[in-house]
């Protein structure tokens, strides 16, 4: 399984972006949204999974969980919007990583690209940067990786330009 991951768009669409889903099986984002423009184009290339951000408003937060936690190939997955890293988690979430069990721990919240491994808690870490052209971020990034059974591989970071480029 190919996997396109992508957060804080901020109602912004990358038109670059869409060539590095043709090779994708699923897109993931991990919140702040910002409009339905964005999870329309996405949804209409590729099954999407998501969760809403702290931008993203009570019509996202209907459509959209705050999290999701699922399997894929051999791998339990929990995308939320804002989690912290490896040591620094938030401390609502340390307590649920130990009982949930993630391999893949993906977050977005920060704008700051992350992909970390936790050996204390045998898990990898994702966070893909940016997408949007607000924030603090320099360049726009997104990852795209593989999951085949147990393994995550092939992690690529894809840079889209200077935050205040279109």
């Amino acid at each position: 399984m190919k996997i396109a991951l992508l957060s804080d768009t901020h109602s912004h669409v990358e038109e670059a972006m869409f060539k590095h889903f043709e090779e994708c099986d699923e897109i993931w984002h991990a919140g702040d949204i910002g409009s339905f423009e964005v999870t329309d184009r996405l949804k209409a290339v590729k099954p999407l999974r998501a969760v809403y951000g702290n931008i993203d408003g009570n019509l996202f937060r209907r459509e959209f969980p705050p999290h999701q936690i699922f399997m894929c190939e051999g791998v339990k997955v929990w995308i939320t919007h804002i989690g912290g890293y490896p040591p620094k988690y938030t401390k609502e979430l340390k307590q649920h990583l130990d009982k949930i069990q993630p391999r893949l721990f993906i977050c977005g919240h920060s704008h700051i690209l992350k992909v970390i491994s936790d050996p204390t808690r045998n898990l990898l870490h994702m966070n893909p940067g940016a997408m949007g052209t607000h924030g603090f971020h320099q360049v726009k990034t997104m990852l795209t990786f593989q999951i085949n059974g147990e393994k995550i591989s092939d992690v690529n970071v894809i840079e889209f330009g200077k935050r205040g480029a279109k």
